[in-house]
């Protein structure tokens, strides 16, 4: 990994089920002239409140379909997220392709857990398992050494609060740490989604192979 410690942030996604005090910390990443891209019900939420904010169909030139199902997973958005910003091929795979760099990324995922523990049926469980969303995660926090990663509220005010105290850039440290939490959350929800099926089939624990 190239020794990095400050990187700017330029743009940002944000994507998020649970919405508590977004319009606030969008807020603070606007007056911090980040662009924002965002999705569906978030992207709504931001331009109602007045926020400027770039629809990531717009940039990905494909429309969400499927009922919310596709929306993000596509090479403008995982190589907006992947790009390594200092390896002559992803710049230029980055530029020939006109996919733009993503320096935070800020996801919640679908509430799976809370949709089993209300006792939802099968079908309503199902829907609730996300795929994009983790998908992102997983490639932020993989590129950590230029993409800060958030997966909760508290994430993206350790990032306003550096980027506000480092003149628009934030730390390697930090962005390691949130990488760490990003893949302990991912780690979790899939976990979850296991054991709901085991339980569901009755079996004693999820069949997997250790590697």
């Amino acid at each position: 990994m190239p020794d990095l410690d400050l990187v700017p942030l330029r743009r940002a996604l944000i994507s998020v089920s649970d919405k508590t005090g977004l319009i606030e910390r969008a807020q603070r990443l606007a007056a911090a002239e980040v662009e924002i891209l965002s999705t569906g019900g978030t992207l709504k939420a931001l331009r109602d409140a007045g926020i400027a904010a770039l629809d990531v169909a717009e940039v990905t030139a494909f429309p969400e379909m499927m009922a919310g199902r596709l929306k993000t997973l596509h090479p403008r958005v995982h190589g907006g997220l992947l790009g390594r910003r200092d390896n002559d091929q992803d710049i230029t795979d980055m530029a020939q392709h006109a996919i733009p760099a993503i320096d935070l990324l800020y996801v919640n995922l679908y509430p799976f857990e809370d949709t089993v523990a209300k006792c939802a049926e099968y079908a309503t469980c199902v829907e609730n398992i996300d795929l994009g969303g983790p998908a992102m995660i997983r490639a932020a926090a993989k590129n950590h050494a230029w993409v800060a990663v958030c997966v909760d509220g508290e994430d993206f005010d350790a990032v306003l609060d550096s980027i506000e105290a480092n003149a628009g850039a934030t730390p390697l440290d930090l962005r390691k740490r949130l990488a760490a939490k990003s893949y302990g959350r991912t780690a979790a929800y899939d976990a979850a989604i296991a054991n709901w099926f085991a339980e569901y089939l009755e079996i004693p624990s999820p069949a997997y192979r250790a590697m």
